[in-house]
């Protein structure tokens, strides 16, 4: 290049792996270009696993994207490699994470924005100008993230995908075209599949970000359909990863954890739970299990939801309430916060944990009028729990053709399923043979090895060599140019390498 000085410097590294010591050299150019120093270094074996940094809005709690974004890291690390996260809301160990609530898409400026594009054909200058204020500011947090944990590789879990923190999006896209950093974009659920995206004031944000093409972006989806449409859509090559659990491993249930859940629910020793362990959020279908619980006709059932509601308002939850009411249903929502069951070293440390509630339910019901895939649904297989399922788009094509033998409905209720769920809930014999087909079929299609084989498949056709920043204390300017010309007042610490935004939020 024109503009830099570049040089070559012998670099010799000392790598340990099971044990044994062994001395690797590489040629490093180290380029010095705009006052900032680079390496590029040549691609060799790597004897040690590799730094992967997850990105989302959100890593904490019991929600779909959590959830998996943790069976993939315990999987990884299993393999040899280190996970590091990077979010808005964090409940992972405090030692490997980096924090941001700037990046959740609860945060007040964001929800702004996303009022202010959302509905509407027309954004306002003010409104891009936040959004590229946000853009900028997660931007140089991330590049922080990746400094700081020397990240090899990012894996991004929905936040390529839906666009409920637009600045975000863009801020990785652009750290992921500067940089070439090998990348995962994990994708959930797609803006398109959601109605209250069709009408924004973005369409080129969403072209640009959600998702992007770029080569060094390898896509995975949950189901075949999203593979599809990303295809015909954006052109873009996907690989299809299910959701999946380690039925290597039958789980270990916690009887004095069991015992403790239903005396905090206030429960008799002849109640029987109906388990709805979703979301309360309007395309759960959660007024269906209301229903399953009417026509059991019997007042020992009890209809219990297990996570909390907000994620789209409370208006659904008071509804739901209500509706239990006018049908005669006890219904108890959880009020206490439920931890995801890999949470042992993280800093929030709940009474229960999900895996302390599936052992307590009779039946699970999945009355979903929309799903990626199916969480619950898999879980509810591997507690060999009976589950009722509504046939929605992905479980017909992607799951109903694996052998299962579920309950289903097909959009509503009929006394038929209803006789046949009390029948399933009090013989023990006609459950056992579902329960037991139904672990073996997921054992075979859904098992952490499935995962395993396609993450490696994924990790072995990257290239570890692109343009990276050598030190974490090397200010980036472009980013403070691009803070300086808002009208908020901003603040780079270089020493820390780290910018703290003054603006009212």
């Amino acid at each position: 290049m024109s503009s830099g000085i570049a040089f070559a410097i012998p670099y010799c590294t000392l790598q340990l792996e099971q044990g044994l010591a062994a001395a690797t050299v590489l040629n490093i150019e180290f380029l010095l270009s705009g006052g900032k120093l680079y390496r590029k270094f040549q691609k060799v074996p790597s004897m040690t696993g590799k730094n992967i940094g997850f990105v989302s809005t959100r890593f904490a709690g019991i929600d779909g994207v959590s959830l998996e974004a943790r069976k993939w890291s315990e999987v990884l690390e299993q393999n040899g490699h280190q996970c590091f996260w990077f979010a808005g809301e964090l409940d992972r160990n405090p030692e490997t994470s980096f924090l941001e609530p700037k990046a959740h898409f609860q945060y007040p400026r964001n929800r702004w924005i996303n009022s202010q594009i959302f509905g509407k054909k027309r954004r306002k200058h003010i409104t891009t100008e936040s959004i590229h204020t946000l853009r900028s500011f997660l931007k140089t947090r991330l590049y922080n993230f990746l400094h700081r944990f020397r990240i090899d590789i990012l894996i991004v879990e929905n936040a390529l995908t839906i666009p409920l923190n637009i600045p975000l999006g863009i801020a990785l896209s652009e750290i992921i075209a500067e940089t070439e950093i090998p990348t995962i974009a994990h994708h959930h659920d797609f803006y398109w599949e959601r109605e209250r995206f069709s009408i924004n004031g973005v369409s080129d944000y969403l072209r640009m970000a959600f998702p992007p093409n770029l080569p060094g972006i390898q896509h995975v989806v949950i189901n075949s359909e999203a593979q599809e449409q990303v295809a015909l859509r954006l052109g873009i090559s996907s690989t299809v990863i299910p959701n999946v659990l380690d039925f290597d491993h039958p789980p270990v249930v916690n009887e004095h954890k069991v015992f403790s859940f239903r005396k905090s629910l206030g429960l008799n020793h002849d109640d029987k739970i109906i388990l709805q362990p979703t979301r309360i959020i309007r395309r759960k279908g959660i007024e269906q299990a209301i229903e399953l619980v009417k026509g059991l006709k019997d007042p020992r059932y009890k209809l219990v939801i297990s996570h909390e509601a907000g994620d789209e308002g409370f208006e659904y939850a008071h509804w739901l309430k209500d509706y239990a009411l006018e049908r005669g249903v006890d219904l108890r929502m959880l009020a206490a916060q439920i931890s995801d069951p890999w949470n042992g070293n993280g800093h929030f440390k709940p009474a229960f944990t999900l895996w302390d509630i599936y052992p307590c339910a009779d039946l699970i019901t999945y009355p979903s009028i929309r799903e990626g895939f199916g969480n619950a649904l898999i879980e509810a297989v591997y507690f060999k729990k009976p589950i009722l399922v509504n046939r929605y788009a992905t479980f017909i094509r992607d799951i109903e053709p694996k052998g299962f033998e579920l309950l289903v409905m097909n959009g509503f209720l009929t006394q038929e399923t209803v006789s046949r769920a009390k029948e399933i809930i009090e013989s023990q014999k006609v459950r056992e043979k579902m329960v037991n087909t139904n672990y073996e079929v997921a054992a075979r299609h859904y098992s952490y090895a499935v995962l395993r084989n396609r993450l490696n498949t994924i990790l072995k056709g990257f290239s570890f060599s692109p343009d990276r920043h050598l030190s974490d204390k090397t200010s980036d300017s472009h980013h403070v140019i691009y803070l300086n010309r808002s009208v908020h007042t901003v603040q780079h610490d270089e020493q820390m390498y780290s910018v703290k935004m003054e603006a009212s939020d």
